[in-house]
Parts: C-alpha cells; structure tokens; sequence
C-alpha cells in the first residue's frame, strides 16, 4: 500500500474509532496516537499531507465537514461503509477456533442490498455453504453486525458464532 493509501485509510479508521463521530483538526495533528489502530502511526503527520488527505476524501465522498470555523471533520455514510470494511479486512487471521456464520432471508424487495452483502462477504473471504448462508473463520461478528445494522436488513439477517459446525 502507499502513502496516499495509507493515509487515507488511517484518517478513515481513526474517525470510524470516535465516540461521537467526528476529529478537530487540531486534536488530530497533536494527537495521533489516540486514533490509530494497532501498531500506531509511523509516518510524522504534516499538516499539508493531512489536508491533501482531507480534500481527497471529500472529494470522494468519504467525509465532510461539521464546521468549517473548527475544521472539524466525520465519516459521511459511505466513508462509514469504507472503513468498516478497511477494519474487517485487518483483522487478525490467526483463528480463534470459532465460526462466524451469516445467515439470511433478504425480501425480494431488498435484492440490490442483498447482493451488496453477498459481495461484501465474497471479498472478506466468507464460504457458501448453501444459498444464504455463508461462513468464516475471521473474527468479525462485531462489524459484521454494525454493517447489517448500517443497511437496515438486521431484521432479515442474523451473525452466529459457533466453534461446533461440521
């Protein structure tokens, strides 16, 4: 991944991890260490980086601004969608021993989020193990249940952890 990438992907995780949605610009460059992941941070952020950083992912849609007079800064919904999947796919790969199963039973009137989630598990590295129902040893009920809350199909699709599937 390069910088550009990277940074994006860090600014979009570090949002998607505050409480109330949204970073100061300020508190942001003084406090880096607060936002990330894992690992921490190793590149010096500079304030012109960040603002270039910034205006690309308004440009794409990923962010916006609450308030121009404090440069403050949230995930709009699609930066939200992104980062979500940003974080599901960091996730540690060694296994817990445990299976995530998602199961569904989509109205025909949801079609389009329905195949949006058949997707969306087809790239995280979910099996089918029949029609709806689909499998993964990656330990993602948490996101995987914020994602099916964020689409409004949590009424038609449940998450189950298990470690006795044969």
């Amino acid at each position: 991944m390069n910088k550009k990438n990277s940074w994006s992907k860090f600014v979009l995780l570090a949002l998607e991890k505050t409480i109330d949605g949204y970073i100061r610009m300020e508190d942001f460059l003084n406090n880096p260490h607060y936002y990330a992941y894992s690992g921490g941070w190793q590149y010096p952020l500079k304030k012109d980086v960040l603002a270039q950083t910034l205006k690309r992912l308004r440009e794409n849609g990923l962010i916006d601004f609450v308030d121009d007079k404090t440069l403050a800064f949230k995930l709009t919904d699609s930066g939200k969608d992104k980062a979500l999947w940003m974080k599901m796919t960091e996730i540690e790969e060694k296994w817990d021993g445990k299976w995530r199963l998602v199961i569904w039973d989509i109205p025909e009137k949801r079609r389009t989020v329905r195949n949006i989630l058949r997707n969306k598990l087809k790239q995280l590295g979910f099996q089918q193990f029949q029609k709806s129902v689909w499998g993964s040893k990656k330990d993602c009920t948490k996101v995987l249940r914020d994602f099916i809350k964020q689409v409004g199909v949590q009424d038609w699709v449940m998450v189950i952890e298990s470690d006795d599937i044969k």
